[in-house]
């Protein structure tokens, strides 16, 4: 066997994940079969960023650095056979990002230990990454409180040459949110036509920024859930939930190079109506009640949606033989949900990730000092999910791989895609120059 048979770096206690401003404490453990002459024993602790115009390739275009300190473990000698452990601690820079891995690029933070030995000898080197979370508190963006609500109206044209207006309306309880939190969203749509809609869909866009030479958008839909359409002269309403998965905060500040986004899109094929509602999600939830509740919201909170009877009422023939007067609004079905289980309360609770196995639907999760970090085939990795039990991974059903969609990219400041296609299974990037 070799002089060193073993090199690594270990992290007191077994820690994985750590706050900005925290100090990093560990040893730089060797095992030698020989004694072993050398000049320096070093440890540095760094973080960085790097960014890539190719999806998967280290080869980075652009980087920043965050933090980079060096310690000298040992100076110029020799070791004797044995094993040998030598402490290190650091002071994280309260400015760290949070960590973060995509396609195009990703947040790192590590710590590396080198061995250099005399000339013509062979040097050692080995590295540990570690992860930084640094939460976000969703009550300290700008009018998180406030309702949110956003309306659209489309012609709609229908018989050659009769044509007609679709409102669409769209709302949701809160702006932003937690993982495991349900996201209430409602629905309302006005047909005054004499034809019937396509149905609505709503859908959970993920929108990934990396600031290469020239900007690459990254979209993802997490989520997805079908209604169906509204017919002639109606109005109708929907309502629906949606369980808010395993993803990464919203921005990450400290980082310039990388930006995370997220949207909720409610869109109708005919008529080509879209609206957008900006969302965050964050690691602290908001603790205050929305100012105005949702318009037509009486339904209990484990409700879904409502059946729309088989037959239509014999209002509607009439409403449709006469001319726009519309009846009561109808409330519309769900036609399929991306999520594998529905939220309805029977359940009571549902399974967010092994470390805190029972969330309460509706609320946030549970918050502790040191949450342990999830890799969930449900996120771009890594993600962090609250709770005191060691990392493991997460297994639960409502956690979904998100799919990348065929689909115009958001943008700011006018937000207008166009409702995705069906996802495809693959990415799609777009590559847009870069503004003057």
């Amino acid at each position: 066997m070799g002089r060193v048979q073993l090199f690594e770096i270990r992290l007191s206690q077994g820690r994985v994940v750590y706050g900005p401003g925290e100090p990093l404490a560990g040893t730089v453990h060797l095992r030698l079969g020989a004694p072993l002459p050398f000049r320096a024993i070093r440890v540095t602790c760094m973080g960085s960023c790097g960014v890539s115009t190719k999806a998967n390739d280290g080869a980075w275009v652009v980087e920043e650095s965050y933090f980079n300190s060096s310690l000298s473990l040992a100076d110029k000698g020799s070791l004797p056979a044995g094993e040998h452990n030598f402490p290190f601690q650091f002071l994280l820079p309260a400015t760290a990002p949070t960590s973060f891995e995509g396609p195009f690029g990703k947040i790192v933070h590590q710590v590396r230990a080198s061995i250099d030995t005399p000339r013509f000898s062979k040097d050692h080197k080995c590295s540990l990454v570690f992860y930084i979370l640094s939460p976000l508190n969703l009550n300290s963006i700008p009018d998180i409180e406030q309702p949110n609500v956003a309306s659209t109206t489309k012609k709609f044209s229908y018989k050659l040459v009769k044509t007609g207006n679709v409102v669409l309306t769209a709302s949701t309880d809160l702006r932003g949110y937690v993982v495991g939190q349900v996201l209430r969203l409602q629905a309302d749509i006005e047909n005054q036509s004499g034809k019937d809609t396509s149905p609505v869909v709503a859908s959970l866009l993920q929108k990934v920024s990396y600031k290469a030479k020239r900007w690459i958008y990254d979209v993802r839909t997490i989520a997805e859930v079908e209604g169906t359409g509204v017919k002639a002269w109606r109005r109708a309403q929907w309502q629906e939930q949606i369980l808010v998965p395993a993803l990464p905060q919203s921005a990450l500040p400290g980082c310039s190079l990388i930006h995370i986004d997220y949207y909720l899109q409610v869109s109708m094929k005919a008529p080509e109506a879209t609206v957008t509602l900006p969302l965050f999600v964050g690691n602290i939830a908001v603790n205050q009640t929305p100012l105005s509740p949702c318009p037509g919201r009486e339904s209990s909170p484990g409700t879904l949606s409502l059946v729309v009877p088989s037959a239509p009422p014999q209002e509607e023939a009439e409403a449709v033989a006469s001319g726009p007067h519309f009846s009561d609004p109808v409330s519309l079905s769900t036609k399929s949900h991306s999520q594998q289980q529905p939220l309805s309360a029977p359940l009571g609770s549902v399974s967010v990730t092994t470390t805190e196995p029972w969330v309460q639907v509706g609320s946030p999760a549970r918050h502790s000092l040191h949450p342990p970090l999830c890799i969930s085939i449900g996120a771009t990795v890594p993600y962090f999910a609250e709770g005191s039990a060691g990392p493991v991974p997460t297994t639960s059903a409502l956690i979904l791989p998100p799919e990348y969609s065929s689909w115009g990219y958001p943008y700011d400041p006018s937000f207008s895609p166009q409702r995705p296609r069906r996802p495809m299974s693959r990415a799609v990037v777009l590559l847009v120059q870069t503004l003057a």
